[in-house]
């Protein structure tokens, strides 16, 4: 039978209608930060409907960690795109026509944009006031900074840092930046509301139904049970379709309207919607000077725009796995998640791990150079190996990071020859604590329905689970069913993020099973998984299982015009035990096509706080062309193993093996993505360096200091250098 993906047989949100259905779009704003003195909707023509501000005034605020956004903002307007007012119609083309029709007056206001200065005690203030939310998604101590723009501060303590930095021989510091990045799915955020009686039901893509639901029931100060969501299959998600989008406004015109009203968003309209977070990142190792690590102290900012949605748990793994697989006896950890003016940040491939492993890899590779190492020799030396403690207090098991590593170095052929060649090794936490239910119906005639709140987002959790109930229940799988989640139907289930899905379900349905086999007709799954951080020392139990992955990379450079290609690239994961191969290779190269995407070109650029790159014309995404000569990748199993989540670990290696790469070439980048003027500017500050002067015959005087000839020599080469660069320069703009 033919894919449905395929044949185009497959419904998504986008595709769901309604009897008398309107359709809705929305007005937003096109300052960064302004209060909103007046909105008025004279001039609507009959049959339209309006969503004002003055609408949902009697309605609270929602958030699934920070209660810091409303249906539509009151007073101001916090980023260019916030929505003021939303609009209804028979047709999507009529209410196109009605938003340009609301009338809107602002006072324009001072704006930050940057999350380091934002962050500082004098920066303006995005929000004043800051209320954690009793949704399940804040299940750790958020602890927002009063009077500040921090609404989360996460500390590590382990050891005592400065006692390691006085202990350390050879110490490295390095900044680095991270640019934010749209999710870029295929299908854009699309939801359907209606009323039927005082019961709310929402049909849309979401990771999150239970999360959903819970916001949802609060936002209008109902039971959670009058709350009915339902997610049909997404066309692609990376953790954009999170917690509560469009759907807070779908259902508030649906309620005005007395009629179903369907949301689907522009292209453009993403950008203002959720992104990746935009990070900096402050790294300092210290070391012995045979290679052994001592010390780490490592500041994050991670900017999580104009409202926190999950930011604080960001920057909280963020920071917790920021010290990377390393025994390290002493660390510090300060990381931060910061309001700004920009469109919000969220849940994004990775989820915070790929912007601090880009950054301590590229410090790692730093220290090796300093002390006179090999890269590999460095990490293999220090790395983390069954029974060891992380800088949480964890004791670590099932670990494979050195055979991890070792593939990633073998598959460029390491011991050949190190140039143009860069590695990376990371680890990632999982959601924890964590808890997913399932439920196994038998219909009669040897079939079965699975019941569980895990979305389909394109990643085949479905093909997954039903594989893993149809072994269990020793039948073929086109006996067993998975309808689409329905919080009316499916049992509870934290969210299909995290890479958590295959791993909690595939438990939770063993123990369904079995309670069917002794039951009959209907068995019923839970486990729990229990842990979590001290917020104020990061110790813990951070993560129930520790996602493990590394990368290699090889490239070629035209130290001409800066511009680079990536050759080959492999990243080896682990999978513990492989339920679908094909699903699981597919997810592999998945993601290592978007780390090649964040290492190479994406980036939102903004003017004045306004997205300049909205479109998928502007905003870059590889392509075919892009591709590496050799794209590969190892899925490492062990027998006897549990199923090991792989959904996000082979993107967050790709780009710090793609930087060192570069280093290896003595190009030190910092940024992301890496382009050719950066990496122009890296040439420069290598070739710019002068060689040490040992003795007067290479032109030193008699008291050691250099000689007037060697001045003005040296004074003269950096002349033609400078005017050499500057031709290179114009040179690679019009290559480009």
């Amino acid at each position: 039978m033919a894919d449905p993906r395929v044949t185009g047989a497959l419904r998504y949100s986008q595709d769901v209608s309604a009897e008398g259905m309107f359709h809705a779009r929305l007005v937003r704003s096109p300052h960064a930060h302004a209060r909103i003195l007046r909105v008025d909707a004279p001039a609507l023509p009959e049959g339209v409907v309006a969503l004002l501000p003055e609408d949902v005034r009697d309605l609270g605020s929602y958030g699934p960690q920070i209660k810091d956004q409303q249906v539509l903002p009151q007073e101001r307007v916090r980023y260019a795109g916030d929505v003021v007012a939303a609009v209804a119609a028979e047709t999507p083309e009529e209410a196109a026509e009605a938003v340009g029709l609301i009338d809107i007056e602002y006072e324009e206001l001072p704006a930050v944009f940057d999350e380091v200065e934002a962050a500082s005690k004098e920066a303006l203030l995005v929000h004043e006031d800051i209320s954690i939310s009793e949704n399940d998604a804040a299940y750790f101590g958020i602890r927002p900074q009063r009077g500040t723009n921090v609404c989360h501060l996460f500390r590590l303590r382990h050891g005592d840092v400065e006692a390691g930095f006085e202990e350390a021989e050879v110490i490295v510091e390095e900044t680095y930046r991270t640019a934010g990045a749209n999710h870029a799915a295929m299908e854009p955020h699309a939801a359907l509301a209606r009323w039927v009686g005082d019961r709310l039901e929402v049909v849309t893509g979401t990771q999150t139904p239970f999360n959903m639901r819970s916001d949802l029931a609060a936002l209008f100060g109902m039971d959670e049970e009058r709350v009915r969501i339902v997610s049909p299959p997404m066309g692609g998600a990376f953790g954009a379709k999170t917690f509560v989008r469009v759907e807070a406004i779908a259902a508030c015109l649906a309620r005005k309207a007395g009629r179903p009203v369907k949301l689907v968003l522009g292209r453009e309209e993403e950008w203002m919607t959720l992104n990746r977070h935009p990070a900096t990142i402050r790294i300092r190792l210290g070391a012995r000077n045979d290679g052994t690590l001592i010390a780490a102290e490592i500041e994050c900012w991670a900017n999580t725009g104009a409202y926190a949605d999950c930011g604080p748990g960001v920057a909280q793994k963020m920071g917790f796995a920021a010290p990377g697989p390393y025994r390290i006896p002493h660390v510090k950890v300060d990381s931060r998640c910061i309001y700004t003016n920009l469109p919000p940040a969220g849940a994004f491939r990775g989820y915070g791990q790929m912007q601090c492993t880009w950054a301590r890899e590229r410090t790692i590779d730093l220290l090796a150079d300093r002390l006179g190492m090999d890269p590999l020799d460095l990490r293999l030396k220090n790395l983390l190996r069954d029974g060891d403690t992380y800088c949480t207090g964890e004791r670590m098991h099932d670990v494979h990071f050195e055979e991890l590593l070792l593939r990633a170095a073998d598959a460029v052929d390491w011991s050949k020859g190190r140039r143009n060649k860069g590695l990376c090794v990371m680890l990632k936490g999982m959601q924890t604590p964590s808890r997913a239910s399932i439920v196994v119906e038998r219909d009669g005639d040897e079939t079965y329905t699975v019941r569980c709140a895990t979305a389909e987002m394109g990643q085949g959790a479905k093909a997954a689970i039903r594989k893993l109930a149809a072994e269990l229940l020793g039948v073929g799988v086109e006996r067993v069913s998975f309808p689409d989640p329905d919080t009316d139907l499916v049992p509870y289930d934290t969210r299909t993020t995290s890479s958590r899905s295959t791993h909690m379900m595939g438990r939770a349905l063993e123990i369904a099973v079995a309670d069917l086999k002794e039951n009959g007709v209907r068995g019923y799954g839970e486990v729990m998984d229990e842990g979590g951080l001290d917020p104020d020392t990061g110790q813990g139990i951070a993560s129930s299982h520790w996602h493990q992955g590394a990368a290699a990379a090889e490239v070629e450079v035209d130290e001409e015009t800066g511009r680079f290609r990536v050759v080959r690239l492999h990243a080896p994961v682990y999978a513990g035990r492989v339920v679908d191969r094909p699903a699981a290779e597919l997810q592999n190269e998945g993601s290592m096509i978007m780390g090649l995407g964040t290492a190479l070109f994406e980036s939102n650029e903004f003017t004045g706080g306004q997205i300049s790159n909205p479109n998928l014309s502007d905003y870059n995404l590889p392509a075919m062309d892009d591709m590496p000569e050799a794209l590969s990748h190892d899925l490492l199993e062990r027998e006897g193993a549990g199923i090991h989540g792989l959904g996000e670990t082979a993107l967050p290696p790709v780009p710090p093996a793609i930087g060192n790469a570069l280093y290896s070439r003595g190009i030190h980048v910092r940024d992301l993505p890496i382009s050719a003027e950066s990496v122009l500017d890296a040439i420069e500050a290598r070739d710019s360096t002068p060689a040490p002067v040992s003795d007067a015959r290479a032109g030193a005087s008699s008291d050691g200091r250099p000689s007037r000839v060697l001045l003005a020599t040296l004074g003269a080469g950096l002349l033609a250098l400078a005017l050499y660069r500057l031709l290179k320069r114009r040179r690679v703009r019009e290559v480009i």
